[in-house]
């Protein structure tokens, strides 16, 4: 892999030209920079880098009209290049996919770090543990015959490990990927990450010049022949509903980069977009990210428990600690390639249009026989491979037992009642709550019947154990909840079940929204995004 300074240094000088050569003055730009970070750092004045941060932004805004502004904007450019730009380095590379599969072995079969060792000849391998399933077969061959970029969903911190596993696992070769700035806070986690290829992405930065900064790294990394991944929603899902619209700026770096290659003339010059899911059945931040939604989409609708665990440091020792007894398979699977236009793709790399014909992509970028740049143009096509990437989504979403029992029980709960306001239904959802199990075991086997038709009809992926006993499904979903969180989601007693954390329950009951299971409407505010 092209080391990161040199793809920093490409970008850094790209953004400049276009800046000094735009309507704008150097003087503007550099201002607005220094509006948008003050703003920035107001909202996070306390954040490990703000003083830094805050120290650099005074500077520049006490130079600005005293110095030429040429000069200041390049210091804010290269420093947003500093800050972004990655690292690979092959022999970190090698130690981290020989400790990476053991680590992640004994994570997923319920294993203490300090008991690994002892119990290897007993643990499943992680090949048991992690499904892959998918579009795999065509990925190798078009990984030679162009740049491959993976976009998946994103539901958790462990989603870049996951799939840094998986890429490994299928022989593919190591990608660039974007990764959030806090990620790179952790000393350990941090030096692997500076050393694996990643590049941060700050997401709480709003300046227009660190966005374009941001996407001609991306942009050049492509361009360079780098596969890349990274997450089109942009953040973790805290709704836990798959994405329901993407961040463009990056998605868009897929087309400029294929377009730049083309005036270039590259040999291999084709983008190939592949969409994929990580499916879990308990998430780890779970508790915290349907705390962060609901607070952000209720308002004052929504009155947190005092219990609150995001301030609870016996609570998070309490967490992780469960976190290491859950026993369970996660799956990560890849829906068909495509090209930067939405296209289908085979596994020769020829597009292909809705009727199976072969089409030229570069056509889509011709004006008067020539590959040209259309900022208009290039948008609407961005927003038809935005809308193919989240049908991918939907379609290749695997739904677990535990998803499928948190939308069943939470549906007994919302029938008869006259609101289908979701802070009303959790504030009449106490902890406690009481559901009798047989009515609630055949609500759950109307649902998977539900979910096995629209998997016939191409709208989503079943596990395979919801394409099994149906009771035995039930019992699996029903132990899994009472292994993960500080209360169990929800228990079986006698001829009842509890209800341990409502908010989770909605939670997990929203990766399977917008389906229509079960008659039930949509119960995510349209407004908000998950």
């Amino acid at each position: 892999m092209i080391a990161g300074r040199e793809i920093a240094n490409e970008a850094a000088r790209r953004v400049i030209a276009r800046s000094k050569s735009s309507s704008r003055s150097s003087f503007e730009l550099v201002a607005e920079s220094v509006f948008h970070e003050r703003e920035r750092l107001l909202r996070a004045p306390n954040a490990r880098r703000s003083p830094e941060d805050r120290a650099f932004v005074d500077a520049v805004a006490r130079q600005l009209g005293a110095i030429e502004a040429d000069g200041l904007l390049e210091d804010v450019v290269q420093r947003y290049t500093r800050e972004i730009e990655g690292h690979f380095d092959p022999k970190v590379y090698g130690f981290a996919t020989r400790v990476l599969p053991f680590g992640l072995t004994a994570l997923l079969n319920g294993t203490r770090a300090r008991d690994a060792l002892f119990r290897v000849p007993e643990l499943r391998s992680l090949s048991d543990r992690v499904s892959i399933s998918g579009q795999t077969a065509a990925l190798s061959r078009l990984a030679k015959l162009g740049t491959l970029v993976f976009t998946p969903t994103h539901v958790s911190n462990l989603d870049s490990l996951l799939f840094g596993y998986t890429i490994f696992r299928m022989g593919l070769p190591p990608v660039a990927y974007g990764a959030g700035l806090n990620l790179f806070e952790s000393r350990t986690l941090g030096y692997f990450m500076h050393n694996l290829g990643a590049y941060s992405v700050d997401r709480s930065k709003t300046d227009p010049l660190y966005r374009a900064v941001l996407k001609e790294y991306a942009t050049i990394l492509l361009e360079r022949g780098e596969h890349g991944l990274f997450f089109p929603g942009g953040t973790r899902s805290r709704s836990f509903a798959v994405e329901r619209r993407l961040k463009k700026g990056l998605l868009g770096t897929t087309l400029a980069a294929y377009r730049n290659n083309l005036v270039a003339r590259k040999n291999n010059p084709k983008i190939f977009v592949v969409p994929a899911t990580c499916s879990y059945p308990l998430v780890l931040e779970g508790y915290s990210l349907a705390e962060e939604f609901l607070l952000r989409a209720g308002r004052e609708k929504y009155i947190p428990h005092e219990d609150d665990g995001s301030v609870n440091l016996r609570f998070w020792m309490t967490f992780f600690e469960k976190l290491l007894s859950l026993d369970a398979d996660v799956h990560v699977r890849f829906g068909a390639a495509m090209d930067p236009f939405g296209n289908r793709v085979d596994e020769d790399g020829v597009s292909r249009d809705p009727r199976g014909r072969p089409i030229d992509p570069a056509g889509y970028l011709e004006q008067r026989g020539a590959i040209a740049e259309d900022p208009a143009r290039d948008a609407a096509y961005t927003e038809i491979l935005e809308r193919e990437v989240l049908r991918a989504f939907e379609r290749d979403n695997v739904a677990m037992p535990t998803w499928a029992l948190a939308y069943a029980a939470f549906e007994q709960h919302r029938r008869g009642r006259e609101t289908q306001d979701v802070f009303r239904l959790l504030r009449e959802f106490m902890r406690g709550t009481r559901l009798p199990i047989e009515p609630l075991r055949a609500l759950f086997g109307q649902l998977i019947e539900e979910l096995k038709g629209l998997e016939e009809a191409g709208r989503v992926t079943l596990s395979d154990e919801l394409r099994g006993d149906v009771r035995a499904a039930f019992d699996r979903a029903i132990a899994c909840f009472a292994t993960w969180h500080k209360d169990p989601v929800l228990r079986a007693q006698d001829d009842w079940v509890v209800v341990g954390e409502p908010s989770l329950l909605f939670f997990y009951r929203n990766r399977l929204d917008g389906l229509g299971l079960l008659a039930s409407p949509s119960l995510l505010p349209s407004e908000v995004h998950g």
